[in-house]
């Protein structure tokens, strides 16, 4: 069927940030890369109403045969999207999906962008690019990006046309697969967070029944009422202070009786293994780790500087 310039113009206006246009043009992948990035973040789409004409002669037109061989001149917008799409996808893989490597999303990023059209690239040297250049550069994801960029515009290529088309059936049944591998992960961080969220709300009431106890037993303290209560009666506060240090030890990998030595030995140790710049592709866990090691060595060095160094 004929694809007409006033309904891809409608398409364009009404949903053109979701693609629908390029979708209606069966240019599935240019929708693809417009739901997830919004419209090339708003420009793009801004920018492809000077290309409808175009795309629906090309749509219309006869199948284009096979470029064996030819190069595809290179597009400085092919090459600036391919570097933000890239970097957009390893920031969102970071903060959102930590399971995920960031270097695998900023390749997926650009293998996106570099297969709009007719056009292609070479994956694996892609990916290799992603993953050497993520190591060569400690993690950056833009200059992880521009690298693999760089890979992905020299090694580009005409795809061949897909003849016949598939139908639409399974056109939409792709882009759904698309859109759930990028969206899924996300949800479910999302609803991680928003449990983790719920939990500290509904703790809430009971950390507040609990403040008033405390603030009787420090005014009692203070007014001396209870400050000849022998040694006994105070076990509960003494056990949690054990139990803090019990944990202490236990997250800087240390038993009862280790030196101050071994202390700030193993808490250097560990705060380089686990500090967050170190450990971009799992962040989250960096942060919780290294935060741990702070607390932990607060635990255990402040009374050993009042005692002068006495091992537990």
């Amino acid at each position: 069927m004929a694809k007409s310039l006033v309904v891809a113009l409608g398409l364009w206006a009404l949903g053109g940030l979701l693609g629908l246009h390029h979708l209606y043009l069966g240019r599935d992948r240019h929708a693809l890369l417009w739901i997830l990035t919004l419209g090339g973040f708003g420009a793009g789409w801004l920018w492809d109403l000077w290309h409808l004409p175009g795309w629906v002669a090309t749509a219309n037109g006869p199948s284009r045969p096979p470029q064996s061989g030819a190069v595809p001149t290179l597009s400085p917008p092919r090459v600036a999207g391919q570097l933000l799409v890239g970097a957009y996808f390893g920031l969102v893989a970071a903060l959102g999906v930590p399971w995920v490597p960031p270097p695998l999303a900023v390749a997926l990023g650009v293998l996106l962008v570099a297969s709009v059209g007719d056009q292609g690239t070479d994956r694996p040297r892609v990916l290799v690019a992603a993953f050497l250049s993520s190591l060569l550069f400690q993690g950056g994801l833009l200059p992880t990006s521009l690298a693999t960029t760089a890979v992905a515009a020299w090694h580009r290529r005409f795809e061949p046309p897909r003849d016949p088309p598939p139908p639409l059936s399974a056109r939409l049944c792709h882009l759904g697969l698309g859109v759930a591998a990028f969206g899924a992960p996300l949800a479910w961080g999302g609803v991680s967070g928003a449990l983790g969220g719920a939990g500290t709300v509904l703790a809430l009431p009971l950390r507040v029944g609990v403040l008033p106890l405390r603030a009787g037993w420090a005014l009692l303290e203070g007014l001396g009422v209870v400050g000849g209560a022998p040694e006994g009666g105070r076990g509960g506060a003494g056990s949690g202070a054990n139990e803090r240090r019990r944990r202490a030890l236990e997250v800087l990998g240390l038993r009862g009786g280790c030196s101050a030595e071994d202390v700030q030995r193993s808490y250097r140790e560990l705060v380089k293994l686990w500090h967050p710049d170190h450990n971009r592709h799992r962040a989250r866990e960096a942060e919780r780790r290294f935060i741990e090691l702070q607390e932990a060595y607060e635990e255990l060095a402040g009374p050993r500087r009042a005692v002068g160094g006495v091992t537990l």
